[in-house]
């Protein structure tokens, strides 16, 4: 029987995959060991296993993640022959990343490397360098506050420390496709041979000085320092617009009249139609993908995207992914309210709502499901003053699915749809702590929050004068700490702002303890200071934790005194704290900082 060229490995796809990916495994590897030569080596190697497996590598929703912990790997093993080789002949700036790089221990710099060279989630991340989430994030909060302090720069000024080392690349030569691939296939052959060294060793010392086969210099000009390549995949799927929503369906169920306003495989344009989508597409290798968004008279609108994905695990990745678009919305001003588990529709599902807190205010109600190979996302947006309708757009996800279930490799249908609040989804590098997504709006300022990365928590500014609470030593671990602001505001003083700032005791009872004696303190202040007044906000307990809100109020002077809103948070052994300084009538009100602290509450779960 001949084999099918359609098995055969596509030569174009690997190229452009190859041309795209080079430049950040190098610069991947040169950060991960310090040693260039090796990591040069490093690379063409594990390009060359690529092209091995190129079959079903370029199958995947991800082929980088395939080929980059080859190259990882070789590269550490060839750098393990000598000392972390610190490179000569480059400046002063990139021996002090490689040097502050190599103090860290490797897990730590792995982790570092790839939350900030790699745009993997931390879930993936974690995966990847063979730890549980918990601890990868644990991890790269210890790198992230050890590195930055070494380089003496901000947490957000990292990514901008490897740019150099990306600069120091745009001259290095490499190999033609060509010879990757003849390498590849000569190891294909030999495979199950001692010939497989045979083959790379002709590679290695046949590529060093190649060009491409255009005969030019490849720069690394564009290089983008975490930006995948979409690799097309040629397949057709019989996804149509009458498989999505459809007027009648939309008026039925949300009544009123609908109109349609698009419906396209969204190509055109930059692709960005939904409130928060963040891409074009969730899956950036999809099979098919069609998108429609409808209006009413009444200032409501419905849009659905939906995409279909070469495998289930893919169509997963692409469901997990539109779900971080909403749980994590970036816009301006928008506010997450809750989040909620769909049962009854597909094989996995889950409503975000959100409010817009913009002029004219919005209601937003996003909800995300997969069946089989497919993902569709359904979101509604109406004026905040009409009620926020959740079981209506559960019931239209579940509508959605339905017509969507009979398409090939589709799974479960939709039946009786429920849905259950839970916690919100961990986002952001320090999913631990709380995020401008969730921060309530101030009284009178219409610009928006603004967060600065985790740091070290050498000082607590989250803490009042009353209690002083310390997250640095004294027992507590992982001590982090950060701010929220609204920098464009002109009106406000520059003490105004809100900080949290969380920590690790050995065990839930020492936490407890803890948390114990800033109760005390706090309890105690009016009488050890009598121009302090204490307010109750709210006092929680549960079998695992503990919340408990103040109203602080000092008199500085006779004409001049400072609010605090303080919260002590407990999870097991972890704590939080919380403290917010208002500016007059620029507050919160006392019932959205009580709820902060409790989203504080479920932001600290993360940590188990």
């Amino acid at each position: 029987m001949k084999t099918s060229t359609s098995r055969r490995p596509d030569p174009d796809t690997f190229e452009t995959f190859y041309k795209d990916v080079r430049g950040r495994l190098l610069l991947q590897t040169w950060a991960l060991t310090g040693d260039l030569p090796a990591a040069q080596k490093a690379v063409r190697d594990a390009l060359v296993v690529g092209w091995h497996h190129w079959r079903k590598v370029s199958l995947l929703d991800d082929p980088e993640s395939y080929v980059r912990p080859v190259a990882w790997s070789r590269a550490q093993r060839r750098a393990t022959a000598r000392p972390f080789h610190r490179e000569r002949g480059f400046d002063e700036g990139i021996r002090a990343t490689l040097s502050a790089l190599h103090k860290l221990p490797l897990l730590q710099r792995r982790v570092l490397l790839l939350a900030h060279l790699t745009t993997l989630p931390l879930d993936q991340l974690a995966r990847e360098v063979g730890v549980p989430q918990v601890k990868a994030e644990a991890e790269l909060q210890r790198a992230t506050a050890a590195f930055a302090l070494e380089r003496g720069v901000a947490a957000t000024a990292i990514l901008r420390l490897f740019e150099p080392m990306a600069a120091e690349l745009r001259e290095i030569r490499w190999p033609r496709t060509t010879i990757l691939t003849r390498a590849g296939n000569g190891r294909r052959r030999l495979h199950t041979g001692i010939g497989v060294a045979v083959a790379i060793g002709a590679f290695l010392g046949s590529g060093m000085v190649a060009t491409d086969a255009e005969g030019s210099r490849p720069a690394l000009d564009n290089l983008a320092l975490h930006t995948r390549t979409q690799i097309t995949h040629r397949t057709t799927y019989p996804l149509r617009t009458d498989d999505l929503l459809s007027e009648g369906i939309v008026s039925n169920e949300l009544s009123g009249q609908w109109s349609t306003e698009l419906t396209s495989d969204n190509t055109p344009g930059n692709g960005l139609v939904l409130p928060c989508q963040r891409q074009r597409f969730a899956d950036r290798n999809a099979r098919a993908a069609l998108m429609r968004t409808l209006t009413s008279g009444d200032d409501r609108s419905v849009g659905q995207a939906t995409e279909v994905s070469t495998t289930p695990q893919a169509a997963h990745a692409a469901w997990q992914a539109s779900l971080t678009w909403y749980a994590g919305c970036s816009e301006p001003r928008v506010q997450l309210m809750s989040t909620r588990s769909v049962t009854g529709v597909g094989d996995e599902a889950t409503l975000v709502v959100l409010r817009d807190w913009s002029d004219p205010q919005r209601s937003i109600v996003a909800g995300v499901a997969r069946t089989g190979i497919i993902t569709t996302t359904v979101v509604t947006a109406a004026p905040a003053s009409a009620p926020r309708a959740v079981t209506d757009n559960t019931d239209l996800l579940g509508l959605a699915v339905t017509k969507l279930c009979a398409l090939p490799q589709a799974g479960t249908c939709a039946s009786e749809a429920t849905n259950t609040a839970i916690a919100p989804l961990p986002i952001g590098k320090t999913p631990a702590m709380l995020n401008t997504v969730d921060l309530p709006p101030v009284a009178g300022v219409t610009q928006t929050w603004d967060a600065t990365d985790a740091v070290a928590a050498t000082t607590n500014t989250a803490a009042t004068r009353c209690d002083n609470a310390s997250f640095h030593g004294g027992g507590v671990k992982g001590g982090l700490t950060r701010s929220f602001v609204v920098p464009d505001a002109t009106n406000l003083p520059p003490q105004f702002g809100l900080t949290e700032t969380i920590g690790t005791l050995p065990t839930a009872k020492a936490a407890a303890a803890f948390v114990a004696g800033v109760r005390t303190k706090i309890s105690g202040c009016p009488k050890k200071d009598l121009g302090t007044t204490i307010d109750p906000l709210d006092s929680v307990a549960t079998k695992t934790g503990e919340i408990t809100a103040w109203r602080v109020h000092v008199d500085i002077s006779d004409k001049s005194s400072v609010i605090f809103l303080m919260a002590i948070i407990r999870t097991g052994a972890h704590v939080a704290q919380i403290g917010f300084v208002p500016d007059g009538a620029h507050t919160i009100a006392d019932g959205d900082f009580v709820e902060l602290a409790h989203r504080a509450a479920d932001r600290l779960a993360v940590l188990g």
